[in-house]
């Protein structure tokens, strides 16, 4: 596992992991089956992109939480982790009640989780070491 931390955490970053991947799931069926004559295609392109995100950023979550310590600093993995948990958390969940519960003020967050996802690559970067 990447670092003491995560380790420490490691049944928590894994039911994180679990339950966001089959939120994915379920919202994009959802989106597809029961969503579909339901919104403006604005809206469903929206809700479409919140749902990739926040597979793409569980799976990349999955990945950072995975990683041999031997590869990583493990501080700066630790906070990569963070940020793409509280991306996950306010991209895609804004993106989600903006949508289903049509409160357009929401979109204000959305930049801030898309600003926590590319902290968490720039962090993952920074945290790959070199030289082992």
């Amino acid at each position: 596992m990447c670092g003491f931390f995560i380790a420490m955490n490691n049944v928590f970053w894994l039911r994180f992991v679990a339950l966001s991947g089959a939120i994915s799931v379920v919202l994009g069926a959802f989106a597809a089956h029961g969503l579909q004559d339901q919104l403006s295609d604005r809206y469903m392109d929206t809700f479409r992109t919140a749902v990739l995100y926040q597979f793409l950023h569980t799976l990349a979550l999955l990945a950072v939480i995975s990683l041999p310590n031997q590869f990583v600093r493990v501080s700066l993995c630790h906070w990569a982790a963070i940020s793409f948990a509280l991306g996950i958390l306010l991209f895609s969940g804004s993106l989600y009640v903006l949508v289903l519960a049509d409160v357009p003020a929401m979109g204000m967050i959305t930049p801030v989780g898309g600003v926590a996802f590319m902290a968490g690559w720039v962090l993952l970067f920074f945290a790959a070491r070199s030289g082992q």
